[in-house]
């Protein structure tokens, strides 16, 4: 804001520095003028009132027959004063050759000092002096009177130039308030015009320190369809666009976060999955070791046991380097009918089932052809039924459904049982992810099975989701249809 009101000040002074600059610059100019027009309209006058007063002068000496001689000049002094006011309008006095003042038409005028325009009478040239006192103007005009190449004598006139100079004077008051008037208006012009102008650039310098603090979202209301206005509008796209852009690098680092946060927990889950088996057969194998086969029945349970936690941890590296692989391959896809492959499951699994008290029913439509990996789609089946086995209730029954709907086979498999809470639900598919000990009900369980399935379902451009409610858990899979058009076209 301090700048903004800079820049008014700025603008205003240079305004002023302008006006006056302006204004002294044209007062001086039309003085000039008006000095030179009164200069000539004096000289103009008074060359008339010499060469009249001249002709006069000379008549008077040819109609007296006097001759040209200072004694007659000076005898025809006070007819000269009478006569040539008359003519000129003007206070009269006539003066010999030395200075004396022979005779005037009023002696009040020339009671005052002489002036500089006697002094070049005296000398024999023509001259005339300005007086102002107050509001009143007086020409003194002296000049030498020549009759046939000789001075007789010399002529001094006095005239009242006051309207002249008053009027000069009006015409330069005019002039100055004219040019104060429009030199005031121009500069509210200006002014306006600048106000209109730096009114967006305060907008916008109030939104920049907005966002200069941190504060993404404001905006400039300014609607105009100049230059301004696109400024405006595009310096509202920049913030926009930098709001988004600031929102998209806080959601990249948040999920950067949390995926780190993921791995760390991966990696360490992985670790204690590895080290757990390890390290109980490392140490039935230093047991082995120290005994010997002293005991029988001993060597016989640590080989058994060492045999187990061995084939537990290969199916567990197994598993881990699936969940490693790229999902983005099709090399190895083809036509296949999942429900024919998901009955066969269904009748594989049903011996572990029955296992644990537990019944599996099918109800499947045929011809669900998609297109997909076999063997990808055999896992996927087998680890869903896998754990609808384990975490249902015991005697319950475990329901497998396929069927089409809006060209998506919907894949549904349905058990009783404890509810996984809506908080656990969104991080199920995470590796090693457990709910209280939720996935881990079952010996054996590596907590990466529905990773797996993940991980399957959308490298076939498929979904997964699972609901879990009123003692009941589905999980549900789409799998687009195979489209023949697509093949025939």
């Amino acid at each position: 804001m301090n700048m903004v009101q800079s820049i008014k000040v700025k603008f205003l002074i240079g305004l002023l520095v302008i006006f006056f600059t302006s204004l002294l610059l044209l007062h001086h100019f039309v003085m000039q003028i008006i000095e030179s027009s009164n200069e000539t309209i004096i000289t103009q006058d008074l060359n008339t009132m010499k060469k009249n007063s001249n002709v006069y002068v000379k008549q008077t000496f040819m109609i007296n027959h006097y001759s040209h001689d200072e004694i007659y000049f000076e005898q025809m002094s006070k007819e000269l004063v009478v006569d040539l006011k008359n003519i000129t309008s003007s206070q009269v006095a006539v003066y010999s050759l030395k200075g004396k003042q022979l005779a005037a038409s009023d002696s009040a005028p020339f009671m005052s000092p002489l002036g500089d325009d006697f002094k070049h009478a005296l000398k024999g040239e023509t001259a005339y002096t300005i007086s102002h006192q107050e509001k009143i103007s007086t020409i003194y005009f002296s000049y030498p009177v020549v009759i046939d190449g000789e001075k007789i004598g010399i002529l001094r006139f006095s005239k009242d130039v006051s309207m002249l100079y008053e009027n000069s004077r009006q015409i330069l008051d005019v002039i100055l308030y004219v040019t104060i008037a429009i030199f005031a208006m121009g500069l509210l012009l200006c002014y306006a015009l600048f106000w209109n102008i730096t009114l967006p650039i305060v907008k916008m310098t109030k939104v920049s320190t907005e966002v200069i603090n941190g504060n993404l979202n404001v905006h400039i209301s300014l609607n105009r369809k100049d230059e301004l206005g696109k400024l405006a509008h595009n310096f509202n796209q920049m913030i926009e666009k930098i709001r988004l852009q600031i929102g998209k690098i806080e959601k990249d680092r948040d999920r950067l976060k949390e995926l780190n946060q993921h791995r760390k927990q991966f990696y360490d889950n992985v670790t204690h999955e590895l080290k757990t088996p390890l390290t109980s057969i490392m140490g039935y194998a230093q047991m082995i070791k120290d005994n010997g086969q002293n005991d029988e029945v001993f060597f016989e349970k640590g080989i058994a046991h060492i045999a187990d936690e061995s084939a537990r941890l290969h199916e567990m590296v197994l598993q881990l380097l699936e969940l490693s692989k790229e999902t983005d391959s099709k090399a190895s896809y083809e036509m296949v009918d999942a429900g024919f492959i998901l009955l066969s499951v269904c009748e594989g699994m049903a011996f572990k089932a029955q296992k644990y008290n537990k019944n599996i029913v099918c109800e499947l439509e045929d011809h669900l052809i998609i297109e997909g990996s076999p063997t990808k789609l055999r896992q996927l089946f087998i680890n869903l039924i896998d754990n609808a086995i384990k975490y249902s209730d015991a005697s319950s029954e475990i329901i497998v459904k396929a069927g089409l709907i809006s060209e998506v086979i919907q894949f549904t498999f349905i058990n009783q049982g404890d509810v996984i809470a809506p908080k656990h639900l969104a991080r199920i598919y995470e590796p090693f992810y457990r709910e209280n000990g939720r996935l881990v009900k079952e010996v054996g369980s590596r907590g990466l099975g529905l990773s797996i399935c993940k991980a399957i379902v959308e490298e076939h451009q498929g979904t997964i989701q699972i609901q879990s409610e009123d003692r009941e858990t589905s999980v549900i899979v789409h799998i687009p249809q195979f489209d023949n058009k697509q093949v025939t076209s």
